[in-house]
């Protein structure tokens, strides 16, 4: 992660102050873990920007590394030229996201020599940032240290917005089969999607069976795929003809994914792998969105973008999730529950087996390869996008709950939910026609997915409590 860093300065208050704030972010930035790209004191007076040559020459730099800078922090130590500012950004046109951090006065160092008037500096630079229609980010805080911990949590925040915007512009889906003709709630626009930077690539169910009739049971993919399905998850209780087809299935996957270079993926599933392949897909489904390619089933393709997005921001495994049941009279409780492929970063503890829904239907033996366990307490983040045809438009909503450690007595990938407000969340979700699938990710990272698919994306998204 990368951040482009302004420093701002304007000569008639300290510009020491200047000197000192840059050298205060970029070790800032630098302990954090991230990389910085800023112009150097050997450039601009201080290594700040204040005139138009000063801007230029910022602009300048950050096109230079443009593939590299995930975002821009502008950071005022003093009240900062709101004119330099907002120029270097539009002449870098990085389009990338903003955080605006200004430094706080000291009570006892308000004296001409060391009064910062950041505080009054930062909606001067916010006002300019607005009239040139640049979209920007704010700290918790109207103004924080770069050294505070409060700046800390909040870098990290940011980093997380700026994941989510550069992993959600030029995404390639993969859409594996056709979607299940009984769920017209999977229904999406392609070319919503693609106005909006996101790609899908079908392929039908009937090449990835070709393929995969073409390959002997000694392929060297396949061998090396029904290891890793064997160290992934206990499969004592499956037998070997399963796990083959199984292995066989998840190589094929790997192999057009990797030509086609798409990110993620939405898999065809009910029911007809089970009636024509003879196992489920959820495993190697699992598999992909436990190495962050994550996978929705269904052909879901904007729960997959939800999952992506969680994804990006927490960088760990995110699942798709039905909102399934209520527990109990609690009204703040909820059963998330799949019949599954949730990540193994999800569950408590799991094993392979059988899918007792689709078993009725077509028998056991062909239904092998769910992931069943009860999911982890713990926090977590929740979302939904959809494509609006009507207006034209993405939108959605997020949230934050946790999942708790209540007893649950039943089959397939499951989870009590505890989300505060959860009656209100429910209306809203049936009074706008959302889909009973929902995104989940352990991680508290609703706010960062929301920042980012408004501000930066231009999508209508809800936060939940928010």
């Amino acid at each position: 992660m990368n951040f482009g860093v302004i420093v701002g300065n304007r000569g008639f208050f300290p510009d020491h102050l200047a000197r000192s704030g840059r050298s205060e972010m970029l070790a800032a930035i630098e302990k954090a873990g991230y990389e910085a790209t800023a112009v150097g004191p050997e450039e601009t007076k201080f290594g700040a920007v204040e005139t138009r040559v000063e801007a230029a020459r910022c602009a300048d730099l950050f096109k230079r590394h443009r593939d590299a800078i995930d975002g821009v922090i502008v950071t005022l130590p003093n009240f900062g030229d709101e004119r330099a500012i907002a120029d270097t950004l539009r002449m870098a046109d990085l389009d990338v996201p903003v955080l605006v951090q200004a430094t706080p006065d000291t009570p006892g160092r308000m004296t001409i020599r060391d009064r910062r008037d950041s505080f009054c500096g930062k909606m001067s630079a916010c006002n300019n940032l607005m009239q040139y229609g640049i979209p920007y980010s704010l700290t918790t805080l109207h103004t924080e240290s770069p050294d505070s911990e409060i700046f800390r949590r909040d870098l990290d925040w940011f980093a997380a917005v700026c994941r989510v915007v550069r992993g959600l512009r030029r995404l390639r889906i993969g859409a594996i089969g056709a979607r299940p003709a009984a769920f017209n709630t999977v229904r999406y626009s392609e070319k919503i999607l693609e106005a909006n930077g996101i790609s899908v690539e079908p392929i039908d169910l009937s090449e990835i069976l070709g393929r995969i009739e073409r390959m002997g049971d000694q392929d060297s993919a396949a061998v090396a795929k029904l290891e890793s399905i064997r160290k992934y998850v206990s499969t004592d209780q499956v037998p070997m003809e399963a796990l083959l087809k199984m292995a066989k299935l998840g190589a094929v996957i790997d192999q057009w994914m990797e030509q086609t270079q798409v990110a993620i993926s939405a898999v065809q599933c009910w029911t007809s792998l089970e009636e024509f392949f003879g196992v489920v897909p959820c495993t190697v489904m699992s598999m992909m969105s436990e190495n962050l390619m994550s996978s929705a089933c269904e052909v879901d393709i904007c729960g997959v973008v939800g999952m992506h997005a969680l994804q990006l921001a927490s960088e760990t495994p995110s699942a798709l999730l039905d909102w399934n049941n209520n527990y109990g009279d609690d009204p703040d409780k909820a059963v998330c529950f799949h019949c599954s492929n949730l990540p193994k970063h999800f569950f408590k503890s799991v094993r392979m087996d059988f899918q007792e829904i689709i078993a009725g239907t077509v028998g056991k033996e062909n239904t092998y390869g769910t992931c069943v366990g009860l999911v982890k307490p713990g926090p977590m983040s929740f979302a939904r996008f959809s494509t609006n045809d009507r207006e034209g438009k993405i939108h959605g909503y997020v949230g934050e709950g946790e999942f708790t450690d209540d007893p649950l007595d039943t089959f397939g990938g499951a989870g009590v939910v505890r989300i505060p407000k959860l009656q209100q969340l429910l209306r809203y979700i049936c009074e706008r026609g959302f889909e009973h699938h929902v995104a989940a990710n352990l991680a508290s990272v609703g706010g960062a997915v929301q920042e980012a698919t408004t501000r930066y994306l231009g999508w209508s998204v809800h936060q939940h409590g928010g």
